[in-house]
């Protein structure tokens, strides 16, 4: 196992509190190139940079029940664009046009580390680099804004909706993690990876029938009950051990 993150800088492996550089590329070839450094010490940027960045709905049974929505087949998805993408500790911050409800997500992120396409499941276990913790933040009230078209990528897309972090995690089994999103502090989110309806692999191997899946390319595996508005000053964390803490606050739309 190994925890890599992204800084001003560079790229590293993490451990004990201090991060150990690389030259080359995390998802090739790469080697320690320097002396450790403090992980306190370094301002920490996203822990890659997707080239798609795809976020799944309805893909955990015990939220598809509270809705009375089918277990879905295949992936239901949107993309969230580049611009989206927060840093670890960067501020969410809605657009000024809008004033309504902004909510979190707390959510596992698939990284990708190989090419894949048209993969079968085991090729897919096998594209995967390692797992983050995915906020996946959405404008409520502009989902159904219009009655006759649901604005997913709006509602999810403005910029800084899409925070990930603060590590991408390698080695792990996805099916024992759990995740946690704390609200000022306070638990709302509290669930078991092994409740998705559609696990990694599948997931990962399904959408590479239809598009072909990049080194760093980022897939949130959806959330679970306990999704709540978040109001400016307010601060949000999703915990998951083995990966790390992503920690940002909400504040008002820029004027």
């Amino acid at each position: 196992m190994a925890v890599w993150v992204r800084f001003e800088g560079g790229f590293g492996t993490v451990s004990d509190g201090w991060v150990v550089p690389h030259e080359g590329d995390m998802f090739g070839e790469s080697a320690p190139s320097g002396a450790a450094v403090a992980l306190e010490g370094l301002t920490l940027l996203p822990p890659c940079a997707p080239g798609k960045f795809i976020c799944l709905w309805n893909n955990f049974h015990a939220l598809a029940a509270k809705l009375g929505q089918a277990a879905p087949q295949s992936p239901l998805y949107l993309l969230k664009p580049a611009s989206a993408i927060l840093a670890p500790g960067g501020i969410i911050r809605p657009p000024a046009s809008y004033s309504g409800k902004v909510t979190y997500e707390g959510e596992l992120g698939i990284v990708i580390g190989r090419a894949c396409r048209g993969a079968d499941e085991a090729e897919a276990a096998g594209a995967i680099f390692g797992y983050t913790c995915v906020n996946d933040v959405t404008a409520l009230d502009l989902l159904q804004e219009d009655p006759s078209f649901p604005q997913w990528t709006r509602a999810k897309g403005c910029d800084s909706f899409g925070p990930f972090g603060p590590a991408i995690a390698t080695g792990l089994d996805p099916s024992a993690l759990t995740v946690r999103t704390l609200l000022n502090g306070r638990e709302r989110q509290n669930y078991p990876v092994a409740d998705m309806i559609l696990p990694p692999a599948r997931i990962v191997s399904l959408l590479s029938r239809e598009m072909t899946l990049l080194p760093g390319d980022l897939i949130a595996c959806g959330t679970s009950i306990g999704v709540l508005p978040m109001r400016p000053g307010a601060e949000v964390s999703v915990v998951i051990e083995g990966i790390g803490t992503l920690t940002n606050r909400v504040e008002a739309a820029d004027s």
